[in-house]
């Protein structure tokens, strides 16, 4: 089917937002599609913030990112935005790097104060990079996840749900996008 780069925006090795992207992850291949995750944070520090294009880190995250038929987008938010370490990815890609990509964004935090973001901050940044389809995103309250005691991760029933809606309405937006680009 189609390539998903499932990108996490989080800087922290302990990441919520990381854990809930491999959860739907799963999904995705169980749907039949690649999914390759990119954490950003594993990026080197100094190609980042010293706005290194050429570094071979950078480089290759912006492979990833041709590569890709759709990408996930996951970041906590932080001061009503998503995160630097994803902004400084995002300011190194091409200026239309998401040009033909169907795009997922998604984000967690600690208050629904913060719900906005995804709309607000961090879809607008989305479409200036050229995204041919961003599907409805979806904010999670860190409260509803939780790690299991086998490492899994457990997310409330009906966050779960809406969760589910979401990942799939994206994955039938990148099959129907990706049938269109064949035929």
């Amino acid at each position: 089917m189609a390539t998903v780069l499932s990108v996490s925006g989080s800087p922290s090795a302990a990441s919520r937002t990381a854990r809930l992207l491999r959860h739907l992850d799963a999904r995705l291949t169980d749907r039949g599609h690649e999914v390759v995750p990119l954490d950003v944070r594993t990026l080197p520090a100094e190609a980042l913030l010293g706005g290194d294009f050429g570094h071979p880190a950078v480089r290759e995250a912006t492979a990833l990112f041709e590569r890709a038929d759709g990408v996930v987008i996951g970041t906590p938010v932080y001061k009503a935005a998503y995160s630097g370490l994803l902004k400084c990815l995002l300011d190194l890609l091409p200026q239309y790097a998401l040009t033909g990509r169907t795009v997922l964004p998604l984000a967690t935090g600690g208050s629904t104060a913060h719900v906005l973001a995804v709309d607000y901050a961090l879809r607008p940044v989305l479409a200036s990079m050229g995204a041919e389809h961003i599907t409805p995103g979806w904010f999670v309250l860190d409260k509803h996840l939780a790690t299991a005691p086998d490492g899994t991760l457990d997310i409330e029933a009906e966050t779960a749900r809406h969760l589910e809606r979401v990942v799939d309405g994206f994955a039938t937006a990148l099959e129907r996008s990706t049938l269109l680009a064949v035929g």
